[in-house]
């Protein structure tokens, strides 16, 4: 640890977020010192920040946010070979702590000891260095901006969904919400050859930056919707019934019109997280075979992703509606908090504010 400018964003209760000083960690043999670059703000950082947990993860200690980001190497560990200082890198925020079954097939994400960004006890990258595992920080191209590397941390939930969805060549999918995740979902459906795709949500703000970013039909929904009437709507627009459907919201009524809308023989993906206890139709989904299917953040996602940024084959940008400097990390939050946008980016590096 060594003294020096690491301004670093804290959370150290429910509504006590801070900004403070914190010394320059040291790299071990197997990570990398970054300068942070773009970090930026999920859900999750609000909701931990004005509930002090989320589920089970309760915030006891101070913690630093901050999970979507890239940065620059600046020093390397003894044991890294593939990582240079001066390296542009996304960082997954995920790291397994143990080989385990779950590390062993391939499903790394639901390792239960696994270390995580910005989830308690573990400390997030929301400040101008950071150190992490080398081996879950990826080089990014010459063409693929910083950040777009920090969006890599949400473009990965949509793959991960639309891979347990099984997305594939000419699918119909049907997107609940149109908030950063669901954006991402409709982006990695697109990508992945879904030929139509449908979102809904309340606001229609984030309607018209669905169809920005290439949505097929919107479906503006009101909170005193019937899902039945819905899911009704959802074929009508479509000319068919959706053969898969991804709820990114976990309100009760939108997993509900979600179940009523999926075709016989179709799956559903839980993405977004509700109430501990829901109500669903499930005999109607178990009727007619359709698979609800959930999921846990992403695994083996950032190659990929990577190589959808710098193929062009999607187009994470126009997500970015607002940047803050590090220093004002407050009004970043509240902007956030207030629902204003689509993603909040942070910028961290001082003499580099550019995308």
């Amino acid at each position: 640890m060594r003294a020096g400018n690491n301004l670093t964003v804290v959370l150290h209760s429910k509504g006590n977020l801070r900004l403070e000083q914190r010394p320059i960690p040291e790299p071990g043999p197997n990570e990398v010192l970054l300068k942070m670059h773009s970090v930026g703000i999920c859900g999750s950082d609000v909701h931990y920040w004005q509930n002090g947990r989320i589920g089970d993860y309760v915030v006891k200690q101070p913690m630093i946010l901050g999970h979507e980001a890239s940065g620059r190497v600046v020093k390397v560990g003894s044991a890294v070979t593939h990582l240079k200082a001066g390296d542009r890198v996304a960082i997954e925020p995920g790291v397994p702590r143990e080989v385990d079954e779950f590390f062993k097939s391939g499903h790394y994400n639901l390792s239960p000891s696994i270390f995580f960004c910005a989830t308690p006890p573990d400390d997030g990258n929301l400040c101008r260095y950071y150190k992490h595992n080398a081996n879950f920080c990826y080089k990014l191209p010459d063409n693929v901006t910083y950040e777009e590397g920090a969006l890599i941390e949400p473009l990965s939930v949509g793959i991960h969904a639309c891979r347990r969805a099984g997305v594939t060549l000419g699918n119909s999918v049907f997107v609940c919400g149109a908030g950063p995740i669901g954006l991402v979902s409709l982006l990695a459906a697109k990508a992945m050859g879904a030929s139509q795709v449908i979102i809904s949500d309340l606001s229609s703000d984030r309607l018209a930056k669905a169809k920005e970013i290439g949505a097929d039909f919107l479906l503006h929904v009101k909170k005193e919707d019937e899902p039945k009437d819905m899911a009704k709507k959802v074929e009508g627009m479509l000319g068919c019934m959706p053969q898969i459907s991804i709820e990114c919201t976990g309100v009760q009524s939108s997993i509900q019109t979600a179940i009523y809308a999926t075709r016989s023989g179709g799956v559903l993906v839980l993405v977004g997280l509700g109430t501990e206890m829901t109500t669903v139709p499930l005999l109607n989904a178990a009727v007619r075979e359709v698979d609800i299917r959930g999921v846990f953040r992403y695994c083996n996602t950032w190659p990929v992703a990577i190589s959808m940024l710098a193929s062009k084959k999607v187009n994470v940008k126009p997500l970015v509606t607002h940047r803050f400097p590090l220093e004002q990390a407050m009004q970043a939050f509240e902007t956030t908090r207030q629902g204003l946008g689509v993603k909040v980016m942070l910028k961290c590096d001082k003499n580099d504010q550019n995308p």
